[in-house]
């Protein structure tokens, strides 16, 4: 199978899935907000990966509005769980709920998965002497956290990097500990591109690993990582920037290796298969709510708060994604996701943003 075809599937079908949920019930547009500080405050919980664009947003948007956003990098799996179980006030996820997660969260009411930015699962690894760039296919990553490759300098990492020096230190893979989207992104890439991946382990949120050792969230996997000689784990790419670790450039379904960066992010979530430019793991990032939240169980308070929350992730809080090492959505996908937030719901009532 050609190495680097399954990212870019996922990404257009996690695109495409964004755009059909958006367009149920949409119709109306957002409301230009009265600016005037609205206080209070609200909680979420979900997907870690994430989390350094939320920080940032929920900083910007209390300064604003005077709200006060207490979000909780638990991982995609909680997440989805806490807003399922209404402990949240809206949830997210790096992966679009599966049948059996959106079964549940209907006993509440409709859940609205609003992709919120793009953002790429970065190959991230510490090994003396060896700096950023490295070549890695699809076949030659899975076989590194199949425990098939164990040293640096084994010959299937050579012939991807002729001419570069590359020591020979034990790998030592790290992964996920926790039910993670991140994890369903990086294991759908290894198993289209390995088929003894996908016979052996697969692709969900959470996979029996053949090698390595757990870290909880895209933090824990980061730091373990910088702390190891030798290591290779996954994890967003803001969170190898900020722990300064080098990044593999992964081979794409057009066979150019690219490296992951805000540009390649938008290119390889935009469903574009033959773009060479386009970084193969990359996809849009979700925020959960219901249509209908005080049905759901949510007060009219803190539905007015989340309605406003969500408006300006869709309005200001884009502009700041890219020097975050996100991507901002493409203009078809934030149009639908606006239409959709614009049809939330107090008790049958359109909720207006205030931001």
């Amino acid at each position: 199978m050609t190495p680097g075809r399954s990212t870019v599937t996922v990404a257009a079908a996690a695109l495409a899935l964004a755009l059909s949920l958006a367009q149920v019930g949409c119709g109306g547009g957002t409301s230009s907000g009265t600016g005037e500080k609205t206080g209070g405050a609200i909680d979420g919980a979900g997907a870690t990966a994430p989390q350094p664009l939320y920080e940032q947003w929920a900083k910007r948007f209390k300064a604003r509005t005077g709200t006060t956003v207490n979000y909780a990098p638990v991982g995609s799996g909680d997440g989805i769980a806490q807003f399922v179980a209404g402990t949240a006030d809206f949830g997210a996820t790096d992966v679009a709920m599966n049948a059996a997660e959106l079964r549940a969260a209907a006993k509440k009411g409709r859940p609205v998965q609003v992709p919120a930015a793009l953002g790429a699962v970065a190959v991230a690894y510490r090994v003396p002497g060896l700096g950023p760039g490295l070549r890695l296919d699809g076949a030659t990553l899975a076989g590194l956290f199949l425990g098939r490759i164990r040293r640096w300098d084994d010959p299937r990492i050579r012939a991807l990097n002729p001419g570069r020096r590359l020591p020979g230190v034990r790998v030592a893979v790290v992964h996920r500990g926790d039910d993670s989207g991140t994890t369903q992104l990086f294991t759908a890439f290894l198993s289209a591109a390995s088929p003894e991946w996908s016979r052996r382990v697969g692709s969900a949120k959470a996979v029996a690993w053949p090698v390595g050792a757990g870290a909880a969230g895209n933090a824990g996997v980061a730091r373990a990582v910088g702390r190891t000689a030798g290591a290779v784990g996954f994890v967003a790419l803001a969170y190898a920037v900020r722990g300064g670790l080098a990044t593999a450039s992964l081979r794409n379904r057009a066979g150019a290796y690219v490296a992951p960066t805000a540009q390649s992010t938008a290119a390889g979530a935009s469903g574009r298969p033959a773009d060479p430019g386009a970084y193969p793991i990359a996809s849009p990032t979700f925020l959960l709510v219901f249509a209908d939240m005080c049905k759901a169980g949510r007060s009219r308070n803190a539905a007015q708060l989340v309605d406003n929350w969500l408006h300006y992730a869709l309005t200001m809080g884009q502009a700041a994604a890219t020097g975050l090492h996100y991507a901002p959505l493409p203009a078809g996908t934030l149009a639908a996701a606006r239409a959709s937030v614009a049809r939330v719901r107090c008790n049958g009532a359109l909720l207006k943003p205030r931001t």
